[in-house]
């Protein structure tokens, strides 16, 4: 189904679980993800929850025309979807570049958000986070997304997924291939992080209940960035996953829908 942006795009989503429940959830997707990367958890809140999923503009199924939009534009798109699915209040969670769509989105609606959910999430940039950036852009321009797919599959996946992965990496790498998004919608994409300033100070607004979870063996993001948001949030729970990495949608599913379920 598509939804109609106010600048008149069209922003594919889904309605998934108990369409009837006064209970909804929305997730929403890391840099390169679709509505597909979150199958894997739906089964564990379809009997309660009606669980909205939709791609960013410049991702899927979504439009990919136009300028790059920042975090403030993603959360208005959000808003306007969930407010034209006639739903008052929402449980909503956000993993990597979603989990900061989210962050944009309680802040600028939130009469709108039950709880808040971050996963993988981060609030500042570090040179080391930079320099990974620096070289996922270089393969997107050199190689597009395949290379950008074989650099980038080490740092949001542990070495434990690589030594016992539930889908095989030659699958993963194949089937994202597949579904591969073109290098001039990444960048722009890529774009709202690079313009996103420290957002750490801005976070201490939150009064939404809100959970962090973070991999332990995030390569991506250290411990540290997630706990940083943590601190920022008064009153925010934080939780590591051990053993996991960044792509806690795939990798650590049992262990994120208790806490999340438990939290919610």
């Amino acid at each position: 189904m598509y939804f109609k942006t106010s600048d008149n795009l069209n922003l594919y989503y889904e309605v998934h679980g108990n369409t009837s429940s006064s209970k909804a959830i929305i997730f929403l997707n890391g840099l390169s993800q679709t509505t597909v990367a979150w199958s894997l958890m739906l089964p564990a809140f379809q009997n309660d929850y009606k669980i909205i999923l939709c791609d960013f503009i410049f991702q899927g199924q979504s439009d990919a025309v136009g300028d790059f939009r920042d975090f403030d534009q993603h959360a208005a798109d959000v808003y306007g979807l969930i407010d034209s699915l006639n739903i008052k209040k929402i449980d909503i969670a956000g993993i990597s570049y979603g989990s900061l769509a989210a962050q944009h989105f309680v802040l600028n609606y939130p009469e709108k958000v039950k709880t808040l959910t971050l996963l993988s999430s981060f609030a500042h940039k570090t040179s080391y986070f930079e320099a990974i950036s620096s070289a996922w852009k270089r393969a997107l321009e050199t190689g597009g997304y395949s290379l950008m797919l074989d650099v980038m599959l080490p740092t949001v996946l542990s070495e434990n997924y690589f030594d016992n992965p539930l889908i095989p990496i030659n699958v993963l790498k194949s089937t994202r291939k597949g579904m591969s998004p073109d290098a001039s919608s990444l960048n722009k994409l890529m774009e709202a992080t690079y313009q996103r300033g420290d957002y750490r100070e801005k976070l201490k607004a939150i009064k939404t209940p809100s959970l962090i979870i973070h991999g332990e063996k995030d390569s991506l993001l250290p411990v540290h960035m997630g706990k940083a948001v943590a601190d920022s949030i008064t009153g925010s729970k934080f939780e590591i996953i051990y053993g996991a990495g960044h792509t806690l949608n795939l990798e650590a599913i049992p262990q994120t829908v208790k806490l999340i379920k438990e939290f919610i």
